[in-house]
């Protein structure tokens, strides 16, 4: 009996030990459950994935269209294509009648658009507009360039510009719409100071390599385009607002050709594909002695300004290789 006590006392005390150590494992268990809502809001950004904090995925619904990005016509030739339908469609006039000297002196300053009455004349205007690291003549009140690069948007030539007899006539100014083509698409109509603004209209000029434009003549888009077809669509775009804005007409073939190169500018391909056609260079016919008398006599024969190699040409006429300007 004297030793029974001690036990029960040890084994009562071994109980107690074993509770609170339930107790506390309980305890431990109540604070980690997970059904806690504080607990479970406190933990969200760590293991969910909101949608905020990953890109939408694109849906259908606003994404470009994929048939009007990929086959429709850009804005602008959009826009093209609607100045073109106030054309007027006509065949051509009679070429009787047409003479350089109707649209006035080459490249008269004597005009009301851009750059006129500045002082310089136009084929130096637009050579200052159209090349890049220019350097100017001296003595001629920074008007007349001497030197440049032209980076050519019909061929997508680089070409050293040096003026000179022999250099001049390697970069030519273009009339977008030639004058030929003008005088037999509703110029005959327009007043000579009209014609004199059409022919030194910035808007319809352009630095270009000199072969590419004797091979163009006086075509028009259905007859020649720039072989560089990354600008054809620009090339057209500005036939058509020149036109425009000079009550100009346009030939059927014309304006079919000018619909194909404008519906291809996105990448639609026109049931008859846009094709570059050179047109044969207008051919002059010079002085029986091979050479012109004088300006006057070149411009009476619709074949100024003349260019080094051209039939007529001749340095008494000039001596920076592009006569009669």
């Amino acid at each position: 009996m004297p030793k029974t006590a001690p036990i029960r006392r040890r084994s009562l005390l071994l109980l107690g030990v074993l509770i609170a150590a339930v107790a506390g494992l309980v305890a431990v268990g109540a604070m980690s459950d997970p059904s806690d809502g504080s607990d479970r809001v406190a933990a969200t950004p760590t293991t969910v994935s909101g949608p905020s904090t990953r890109p939408p995925a694109l849906s259908t619904s606003t994404a470009p269209d994929s048939t009007e990005a990929t086959t429709g016509p850009s804005a602008s030739a959009r826009r093209a294509i609607a100045t073109l339908e106030t054309l007027a469609v006509k065949g051509r006039a009679p070429r009787t009648g047409y003479e350089r000297e109707q649209f006035g002196q080459a490249w008269s300053d004597d005009v009301t658009v851009a750059d006129g009455h500045n002082g310089c004349d136009t084929r130096n205007d637009i050579l200052r507009r159209d090349l890049t690291d220019i350097a100017l003549k001296t003595g001629t009140r920074d008007c007349v360039v001497a030197s440049g690069m032209l980076d050519d948007l019909y061929t997508g030539q680089r070409i050293s510009f040096v003026r000179g007899e022999q250099t001049s006539a390697q970069v030519q100014i273009d009339h977008v719409v030639a004058l030929s083509d003008a005088w037999q698409k509703g110029a005959q109509q327009l007043s000579a100071e009209q014609r004199r603004d059409f022919a030194n209209d910035p808007r319809n000029l352009q630095a270009v390599a000199g072969a590419a434009n004797q091979r163009k003549g006086d075509g028009d888009a259905a007859t020649w385009l720039p072989p560089n077809k990354t600008y054809r669509c620009t090339y057209v775009s500005r036939q058509i607002a020149v036109k425009a804005l000079y009550h100009l007409w346009v030939t059927q073939a014309e304006k079919d050709a000018m619909t194909r190169v404008l519906t291809e500018c996105a990448g639609t391909t026109a049931s008859t594909p846009a094709t570059t056609t050179a047109s044969t260079p207008p051919v002059t016919t010079a002085d029986p002695s091979g050479y012109y008398p004088s300006c006057a006599a070149a411009r009476a024969a619709g074949a100024a300004p003349l260019f080094v190699g051209q039939p007529g040409y001749r340095t008494g006429l000039d001596g920076d290789g592009v006569a009669c300007e």
